[in-house]
């Protein structure tokens, strides 16, 4: 089924930062799109499924007794990916989104679904911690730096200048029963930090509703995991190296119950004018990131650890792990790349 992009923020995550190795997995080409692969683990099987969700590559793996539950789960599993996307791609422009940012403005108060209204909520509230490091009403700018990359030449000084003027979280205003209102004509929001995390977050739940609870969902580098596979303490995650993304792991995080996402900009950047731009615009600047980088964070859910990874991206080392350490059951660690000097800090609760 067709679907669309949610951001350029997202794409490639899984290949550039995050290298994820199951427990009891063995080296195997991956099947076709869609297609199951089981293993035996006492009464439990293991199943694997691939499929481009929300413009990324999505993995999905979890213990069911048979093959025909399975299927009935990992149906429904896709079936609300693909409704969310049709809520939150800034891609279509039939999306319930882009009709908010065509319909709404001063006075214009739009009221929107349950899921929106939840992941808007959540944005405006990792923006107000960040200090807008963070910010859903980038889209503008990110507009401007997707064309850069695909021109190879730096956005219009001018052009650029208007896109940043659209930006400010602080003039979106969310009201009840679920309505949103935007003060400024020609703001258009962006999910790419925050929507894929969510979308992970939604497929553990359908897959409990259909009484699967050990299980993993991978949305290109943002991962959420509920209980263990059979046997196990944790999914094993391994978080690639900032110098050498391709390379074999070293560092591991052994999880349950919760999420692990990474930002980085690995292979998510553009080079103009003998400066490297990454993919991630700070709101403040309405500039890539120059800085070379990656952030992972561990938090209770996909779309805290979804956003706090982009947030902790933009304000650096310092800022960003004081915000980390300001949240309850939340960690990071931070790698930065100068030429060759490879430099990591985490946070106290960051173990592996």
């Amino acid at each position: 089924m067709k679907t669309s992009p949610i951001s350029l923020l997202l794409a490639a995550r899984l290949w550039a930062v995050i290298a994820l190795l199951l427990l009891t997995s063995t080296a195997q080409a991956d099947p076709p799109p869609g297609t199951p692969s089981t293993t035996k683990s006492d009464d439990l099987r293991r199943f694997e499924f691939h499929r481009k969700q929300m413009g990324v590559p999505f993995a999905v793996a979890f213990y069911a007794c048979d093959e025909e539950a399975a299927n009935k789960a990992i149906s429904a599993v896709w079936s609300r990916i693909e409704h969310l996307n049709s809520l939150m791609s800034d891609y279509d422009s039939n999306s319930e989104l882009m009709r908010l940012c065509r319909d709404s403005g001063p006075g214009k108060p739009i009221e929107v679904s349950t899921e929106l209204f939840f992941v808007l909520s959540k944005s405006i509230e990792v923006s107000k911690l960040s200090d807008g490091a963070f910010d859903v009403s980038v889209g503008p700018l990110i507009k401007q730096w997707r064309r850069a990359r695909r021109q190879k030449e730096l956005p219009d000084q001018q052009q650029l200048k208007e896109a940043h003027e659209l930006v400010g979280y602080r003039n979106i205003n969310l009201g009840r029963p679920n309505t949103v209102e935007l003060f400024k004509p020609g703001m258009k929001l962006d999910l790419g930090g925050i929507a894929v995390g969510y979308a992970c977050d939604e497929a553990i739940k359908v897959l409990k509703a259909h009484g699967i609870h050990r299980a993993m969902i991978d949305g290109s580098g943002d991962i959420v995991v509920s209980d263990p596979p059979p046997g196990e303490c944790g999914w094993r995650i391994g978080i690639a190296s900032l110098r050498e993304p391709d390379a074999e792991p070293t560092l591991f995080a052994q999880l349950t119950n919760c999420s692990i996402s990474t930002s980085g900009d690995a292979f998510q950047f553009v080079e103009l004018g003998g400066q490297r731009y990454s993919h991630i615009v700070d709101p403040k600047t309405g500039l890539g990131l120059t800085n070379r980088c990656s952030v992972t964070v561990i938090a209770p859910d996909g779309i805290t650890a979804d956003a706090l990874a982009t947030a902790v991206s933009v304000l650096g080392p310092e800022r960003g792990l004081k915000l980390i350490e300001s949240q309850t059951c939340t960690s990071a660690l931070f790698a930065t790349l100068n030429g060759e000097k490879l430099n990591s800090r985490r946070s106290s609760r960051f173990h592996w």
